[in-house]
């Protein structure tokens, strides 16, 4: 998932939750606050994802740039 769906999907948590409360409708709202939840971990996963792979290409490189000299 991209990091604009995950935006979207938090964007979309915000509004379920705020319609939610301005109904009193507590399942909506809580609906809502749970889609922001996962969006968070999910963006959270992919930036973790992101610095792994950045480490790991450096480390590669590293290990490239020593075999050739």
């Amino acid at each position: 998932m991209s990091g604009v769906e995950n935006k979207k999907d938090e964007l979309l948590g915000k509004a379920k939750e705020g319609l939610g409360e301005a109904t009193g409708n507590e399942d909506l709202a809580n609906e809502g606050k749970a889609d922001q939840v996962k969006s968070g971990a999910k963006q959270k996963a992919e930036q973790a994802g992101d610095a792994i792979k950045d480490k790991s290409d450096e480390v590669l490189g590293g290990l490239k740039d020593n075999a050739d000299n």
